[in-house]
């Protein structure tokens, strides 16, 4: 039973410790699948994960949001040493632009 709206993030990758593929659900971490092809690792962990949403709703437990759902503010707290806090304000200064600009750029590179 696969969802016609699933919405959830997948990833296949290799499992050097497995010699196989490995679809992965950011949504749902903690489950897996492993097939000889990516096609299949990505059919096995769609399926596994309906399988997972249809026995949580049956038992009345909160469904994880697909991430690509998710209403994000653009805003979030990051601590860091003083002395990268201080080579980042120095390098916003000497740019002419602000902090929030420079860290930004840094994280979408």
């Amino acid at each position: 039973m696969v969802l016609q709206n699933d919405r959830y993030t997948y990833r296949v990758t290799w499992s050097e410790e497995d010699s196989e593929y490995v679809g992965l659900c950011a949504e749902f971490p903690s489950l897996s699948w492993l097939s000889s092809t990516p096609e299949a690792a990505l059919k096995g962990i769609r399926k596994l994960v309906a399988e997972t949403v249809a026995d949580m709703e049956s038992n009345d437990e909160i469904v994880p949001e697909p991430i690509a759902c998710r209403q994000y503010s653009g805003k979030f707290m990051v601590r860091v040493p003083p002395d990268v806090h201080r080579n980042l304000a120095i390098r916003a200064a000497e740019s002419g632009i602000s902090l929030n600009r420079v860290v930004s750029s840094k994280l979408s590179q």
